[in-house]
């Protein structure tokens, strides 16, 4: 018996893209910013945004997007602690977000906005894999993550803007090598920007808030 073979996956990322596309030339449209951040659990991506969040809300309308598998935590800790609009995307178990479940959360969130961050879904594989519709993509790597995450999953460093290396403060605990990561950044993708910061101390956070905001002139 012959069995027809179907490629579901090319199927399934040809779809997405082509949705990816029309919602970023509809945020063009409307003058907002999308930031999809990935990272690993644990990365201290949270806490980074907060801190960021309070220092560009100065000078721009700030809405903020949570995917989890589930619990609306997260959200609740940025809405508390920025003031900013905050919705809670679940992913039904999914690992990842697609530029679909980016469109549902923008509609919660409503127009009326400068810059939006889409918090994905804590891992550095399947999130990489799914174009968002995002303006720029954000990895965040935190020191006690190892130097060495770049070589071991290179898509999510290949399809950055902005590597942000976090927990700065806790190099003297952690055999992490800045340059090193910055070499190895460099072999996945020659024109990421790397930012080494504390959001607990506030070291360089000058810095990235000055990426973000020479970016929203670009755009």
């Amino acid at each position: 018996m012959e069995v027809k073979t179907i490629l579901l996956s090319k199927s399934v990322f040809e779809d997405n893209d082509r949705a990816a596309d029309e919602l970023r030339a509809e945020l063009r449209k409307k003058g907002i910013v999308l930031v999809n951040v990935m990272s690993s659990p644990g990365s201290g991506k949270t806490t980074l945004l907060v801190a960021l969040i309070r220092r560009l809300a100065k000078n721009y309308r700030v809405g903020v997007m949570e995917a989890d598998i589930d619990s609306d935590v997260d959200a609740v800790t940025v809405a508390k602690e920025t003031g900013c609009p905050s919705v809670q995307l679940h992913t039904g178990g999914m690992c990842h977000l697609d530029a679909g479940m980016t469109e549902q959360g923008l509609r919660e969130l409503g127009d009326g906005l400068d810059i939006v961050f889409l918090e994905n879904v804590g891992n550095l594989v399947c999130p990489a894999e799914y174009d968002t519709g995002a303006t720029f993509n954000v990895v965040i790597l935190s020191v006690p993550e190892g130097t060495d995450k770049p070589l071991k999953y290179p898509l999510v460093f290949q399809k950055s803007d902005l590597v942000i290396v976090s927990k700065t403060d806790a190099l003297p605990y952690f055999d992490f090598d800045i340059e090193q990561c910055r070499r190895y950044v460099g072999e996945r993708n020659g024109k990421v920007s790397v930012i080494p910061v504390s959001a607990k101390t506030g070291e360089n956070m000058d810095a990235l808030e000055q990426w973000f905001m020479n970016k929203m002139t670009e755009v």
